[in-house]
């Protein structure tokens, strides 16, 4: 029996396995990601969006609260932390994987994530961006970085570099996206 291929929590294996499967067929590559949500109208729960989502080995249910200056309660996290959460999470993964395809191993990594939310367009004041972006700080711990050649901080940089362009996310917020939304 042999065993997996895992630096920094990546397994390596399974990401060249689904290369190979990509290379072959760029369908196998195309994943949807579904939900459904209930608004809830009962003020007493707390919350006023409910969904439950799947994910590869069970499902996850995510109750969303609005802040109080945008007419929720305040009471659970709300729609565009999970938008901040979500963004820096695929950034962080990205980045990981590209390290961990480079063979460098991490004994620490942080990141702290800033996105400035401007509500003008939301409340009808004016047409200003909602955002100008995002802003992430990457605390790595590179003195205990382990590879088969030395890493220095140009190349740990190239290599967030090229995280920012192949992650998900990020693409999905510099490109446009078409939303259709219509009544059932």
């Amino acid at each position: 029996m042999t065993t997996a291929n895992i630096i920094n929590n990546i397994n390596l294996d399974k990401i060249q396995k689904t290369t190979v499967n990509g290379q072959k067929d760029k369908q196998s590559l195309k994943k949807p990601v579904k939900l459904e949500g209930e608004w809830n109208f009962d003020t007493e729960k707390g919350y006023q969006f409910k969904t439950e989502l799947a994910y590869e080995n069970g499902r996850q249910v995510i109750e969303i609260d609005s802040p109080s200056f945008l007419g929720g309660g305040g009471n659970r996290l709300g729609p565009m932390g999970y938008c901040v959460a979500g963004i820096t999470s695929c950034f962080i993964t990205t980045f990981m994987t590209v390290l961990s395809k480079q063979g460098i191993k991490l004994e620490k990594l942080k990141i702290n994530a800033e996105c400035n939310i401007n509500f003008a367009k939301t409340f009808d004041i004016s047409d200003e961006p909602i955002t100008e972006g995002i802003n992430f700080e990457i605390d790595i711990d590179d003195t205990a970085a382990t590879t088969t050649t030395s890493v220095d901080r140009q190349q740990i940089s190239q290599l967030i570099n090229m995280a920012e362009e192949r992650c998900p996310a990020i693409y999905s917020m510099s490109h446009i996206i078409k939303v259709n939304a219509k009544l059932k």
